[in-house]
């Protein structure tokens, strides 16, 4: 009679068959249903008992494949409690994989496990420890684990191996049974068999984990034998049982070294107890083959852990060094892991290594690169940084494009941050942007031309190897917005040579080749609007450096005075009107950038790289002083933050300020990348000068229908106005002394116009017109050219009306003038120079001016001249601010003042209010 191939009589191969000659899922799972419902059958009735275990590996095999199996699993608890060995197998088996620790159903089990766990026969205690050390939950373990006690005491090896592996399980699930085990895990590193001694390791392991009464008892009392099982599987002869590629048992090896250095890690007894067979291992081990390495490996993670020798720790550096050469990749990239956190122990034992390295960061393998370059940028130094940089510079040229973005921004951080040179830090930088300038991003170029600004002696080199590096890589975005700038503003010291240096070659260069390298970029860049509008703004620049070519330029900007782009259209027609019309002011509305703060900008740039944080909490998170300034820049100086003046009761209403623009905001006043703010509450905002209108490359304001201009005839000259830009109305303003002397910085009012198309805005300006100018806003219906008419003899200054000085300030140490000055027409703002005097026979070094004013006042401090003020009246510092009293007649005016300063190294601190200005102010 046929078997039915689908009875609770099936064999296991059986179903196993019928289930693999299924050619669609659905056959699959109707196999497989029809099997559970012949299981639940044979379940439910009697007298197939002699079944069950065939029945329960079925449900194991369809648990394995996916199948919900639950309803068998009172039948894995039956076979547990069967009397015989093959049930039992079956049963903890199935008890294993259909079950684990959060079912409630494990709770029946558990005196079983213990009946178990006492019996005679030691196979079945076997099966009663691999099952409670795979699903052991609290709560058993709480009840088992004086019967696990029991077992590793046991003369059987595979029991104590077994019962040790429990009790790990034990401990992980019950840390406070660990004090139980301590004493017969030490025990237990006593025996000969490696089985039982891996399975010791490992408990001790878990112990140290698991508290620290028994890790400070494993100190104590395994180190001796930790350190004899070590030697001896080191120096045991070959055993077929343990030998792995003719090294005896590198298991047992490396679970030793992980015990060894938890065990060492700051404890210097320990680590010294442990130095010498850990330079056995690492001597003797051979590192031909995969396993030796792994033991390696371990050895050096061990050795960099514990408090070892000096001595020690080259060793293992030197083998770190030896891995770097292995032809393995995973080898070479687990060594270069482990030497990035040991160049914080040892530094001069990787430096050695550091040719090896640099080889590395050239490996075909994109991970082994990435990992070599984060290596050697820690390795640089104050004293290798140049042929560091050499080598990676020169692997520039020919590394992979996906890396290029990586290695050039290491490179950059690397020359940024240890560059003592601005000479060293430039030819860097050219190379850079010569080779990846397409990868370079936009705050390093930036920086770099901030540090052009501020290097005067070099402006001419800079000039002019950027123009040759750009005959020859035009193809470099990042290099074309540096060279096109440069040539805007120093493009006379290109045509004329001007700041030679000694080994510098000289060059040939036109006016007309100039205009040429402009315009080529202008040309290759049609889709990069920032990069076009910079080229427009260089061509205005040249036209008043080269007033030969002027012709040549006002057609090169007349081809966009119809371009698809709003900020090119506009740029193009205004800045075509000042070349056509206004000779008379365009050399001195395109006169050179002021030299730009380098400090400012560092702090600047750091906080942008934080955190984000909301808008309206102020970044404290950086400071000047938190920074490593490159180049040779001064560090400003800190000075203590108190409060400077108690006016906050004034009931005045609060004037809004330009909380947006920030001082020396070099992106905009350099680029203009930002865009324009209008001041809601009608205060003049750094952003919307003419220079910026004329100069900037941001979003066109026009776009929203509104265009701030600010009318030039309140600058005295083009650094005033730029001056301007860097300056913002604060509460409470504080500014470096150490900063070059500039001009006082006189109001500018504002004039917004409604502009309804494209237009010229630069025509038609009375010559009658009223030189000091107010603000009013006006519609404008047709094309103006505001300052058409405005002849060279114009005046472009407000006239000065002088009021009497007054001491501000005076001690027996300082003392402190102002002149103050009014201009006609605007009696709210107050144009004050004030004197610092110096009435001691020391020096004050590190000098800074704070002043602090009411709400309903707007204060505006302009750099000093100097941060020393000479000893005994000998000299002074000068520094100019400018009021505005916006209850003019109704308040007067107030102001909290404080100087700190520095005699012989040590910080001092005055602070006063100045309450007798004159009235009417």
């Amino acid at each position: 009679m046929a078997l039915n191939p689908f009875s609770s009589g099936t064999r296991l191969r059986d179903m196993i068959r019928a289930i693999r000659a299924s050619k669609t899922a659905a056959e699959e799972r109707a196999v497989v249903r029809r099997e559970c419902a012949a299981i639940r059958t044979a379940i439910s009735e009697r007298g197939q008992e002699e079944l069950r275990h065939r029945n329960m590996a079925k449900l194991m095999f369809i648990h394995m494949l996916g199948y919900p199996t639950h309803f068998g699993q009172m039948e894995c608890l039956k076979l547990i409690a069967a009397a015989g060995y093959p049930e039992k197998r079956i049963g903890y088996l199935g008890l294993m994989l259909l079950l684990d620790e959060r079912q409630e159903v494990l709770m029946l089990v558990t005196n079983s496990l213990k009946q178990d766990l006492n019996h005679s026969n030691p196979f079945i205690v076997g099966l009663a420890l691999c099952a409670l050390g795979n699903i052991c939950s609290a709560e058993m373990a709480r009840d088992l684990a004086p019967e696990v006690e029991k077992l590793l005491r046991s003369r059987d090896v595979n029991t104590k191996k077994k019962a040790a592996l429990c009790s790990v399980r034990i401990v992980r699930k019950v840390p406070d049974l660990a004090e139980n085990f301590m004493g017969l895990a030490a025990s237990l590193l006593k025996e000969k068999h490696h089985g039982v001694l891996i399975s010791a390791v490992q408990l001790c392991t878990e112990l140290c984990k698991a508290s620290k009464d028994a890790l400070e008892y494993l100190r104590k009392n395994c180190i001796e034998g930790l350190v004899r099982i070590l030697r001896d599987v080191s120096n045991s002869s070959y055993a077929p049982e343990y030998d792995v590629a003719g090294i005896s048992d590198p298991f047992l090896h490396i679970r030793v070294l992980k015990l060894m250095r938890m065990l060492g890690q700051g404890d210097a007894d320990c680590s010294e107890y442990m130095n010498d067979i850990l330079a056995q291992v690492a001597t003797k081990t051979e590192s031909n083959k995969n396993a030796g390495n792994a033991i390696l490996y371990e050895c050096v993670e061990t050795i960099m852990g514990i408090e070892a020798t000096s001595g020690l720790r080259v060793l293992a550096i030197n083998i770190l060094g030896r891995f770097l050469s292995n032809r393995d990749n995973n080898i070479r990239y687990v060594a270069l892991n482990i030497l990035m956190r040991a160049i914080t122990v040892d530094t001069q034992a990787v430096q050695r290594h550091r040719v090896t390295i640099l080889e590395c960061v050239k490996d075909a393998d994109a991970s082994i690169r990435k990992r070599a370059l984060e290596l050697v940028f820690l390795l640089v130094n104050d004293t290798n940084v140049k042929p560091l940089t050499k080598e990676l510079v020169d692997y520039l040229d020919v590394a992979d494009p996906d890396f290029k973005e990586d290695l050039t921004a290491k490179i950059c951080s690397i020359t940024e941050k240890f560059s003592q040179e601005k000479l060293w830090y430039l030819d860097q930088m050219l190379k850079v942007l010569s080779l990846a300038g397409n990868h370079v991003k936009d705050d390093v170029w930036h920086a770099l031309i901030v540090v052009i600004s501020n290097a005067s002696e070099l402006q001419g080199y800079a000039v002019r190897s950027l123009y040759t590096a750009l005959q020859a890589y035009s193809e470099q975005g990042s290099l074309l917005r540096v060279a096109v700038w440069c040539i805007g503003e120093y493009g006379e010291m290109l045509v004329n040579n001007v700041g030679m240096l000694e080994a510098e070659p000289p060059i040939t260069v036109t006016e007309s080749d100039a205009v040429d390298a402009v315009e080529l970029g202008f040309n290759r860049y049609s889709a990069d609007v920032t990069t076009r509008s910079m080229c427009l703004v260089a061509l205005l620049k040249l036209s008043s450096r080269f007033p030969s070519m002027s012709e040549r330029i006002k057609q090169i900007v007349a081809q966009n005075k119809e371009n698809m782009v709003l900020e090119l259209q506009q740029r193009s027609i205004e800045f075509g009107s000042i070349i056509q019309r206004h000779q008379s002011i365009r050399s001195s509305l395109l006169e050179r950038m002021p030299v730009l703060d380098e400090a400012a900008y560092l702090v600047k740039r750091a906080s942008a790289t934080q955190a984000t944080i909301p808008a309206y909490k102020p970044a404290s998170g950086v400071t000047p002083g938190d920074l490593k300034l490159p180049n040779g820049v001064a560090k400003p100086a800190a000075a203590p933050l108190v409060d400077l003046l108690d006016l906050s009761s004034d009931d005045a209403p609060v004037t809004s300020t330009s909380a947006t623009t920030t001082p020396n905001d070099f992106l905009q006043d350099l680029l203009g990348i930002g865009g324009t703010n209008l001041s809601t509450a009608g205060v003049p905002s750094a952003s919307t000068d003419i220079l910026m209108d004329l100069l900037s490359i941001g979003p066109s304001p026009s776009q929203n229908g509104l265009l701030d201009l600010i009318s030039p005839a309140q600058g005295k000259d083009n650094s005033d106005r730029n001056n301007y830009v860097n300056s913002v109305s604060v509460t409470i303003a504080e500014l470096n002394t150490s900063v070059a002397e500039q001009k006082p910085v006189s109001a500018v009012p504002q004039v917004v116009s409604l502009v309804p198309e494209p237009m010229d805005l630069l025509g038609s300006l009375s010559s009658s017109a009223s030189s000091s100018g107010t603000k009013s806003s006006t519609v404008v219906p047709q094309a103006a050219d505001l300052l058409d008419g405005l002849s060279a003899s114009t005046s472009v200054s407000g006239l000065d009306d002088a009021c009497p000085s007054i001491t501000a300030f005076q001690s027996a140490t300082l003392k402190i003038v102002f002149d103050l000055r009014k201009q006609l027409g605007k009696p709210q703002e107050t144009t004050i120079h004030a004197t610092f005097t110096n009435l001691t026979s020391t020096t004050y070094t590190d000098f800074i001016f704070q002043a602090a004013v009411p709400k309903f006042i707007q204060l505006r401090l302009d750099p000093a001249s100097g941060n020393v003020v000479p000893a005994s009246g000998k000299g002074s510092v000068t520094q100019g601010f400018n009021v505005t009293n916006s209850q003019h007649g109704q308040k007067p005016l107030a102001m909290r003042i404080r100087m700190s300063y520095k005699v012989n190294g040590e910080d001092r601190l005055e602070q006063g209010l100045v309450s007798n200005f004159p009235p009417g102010l």
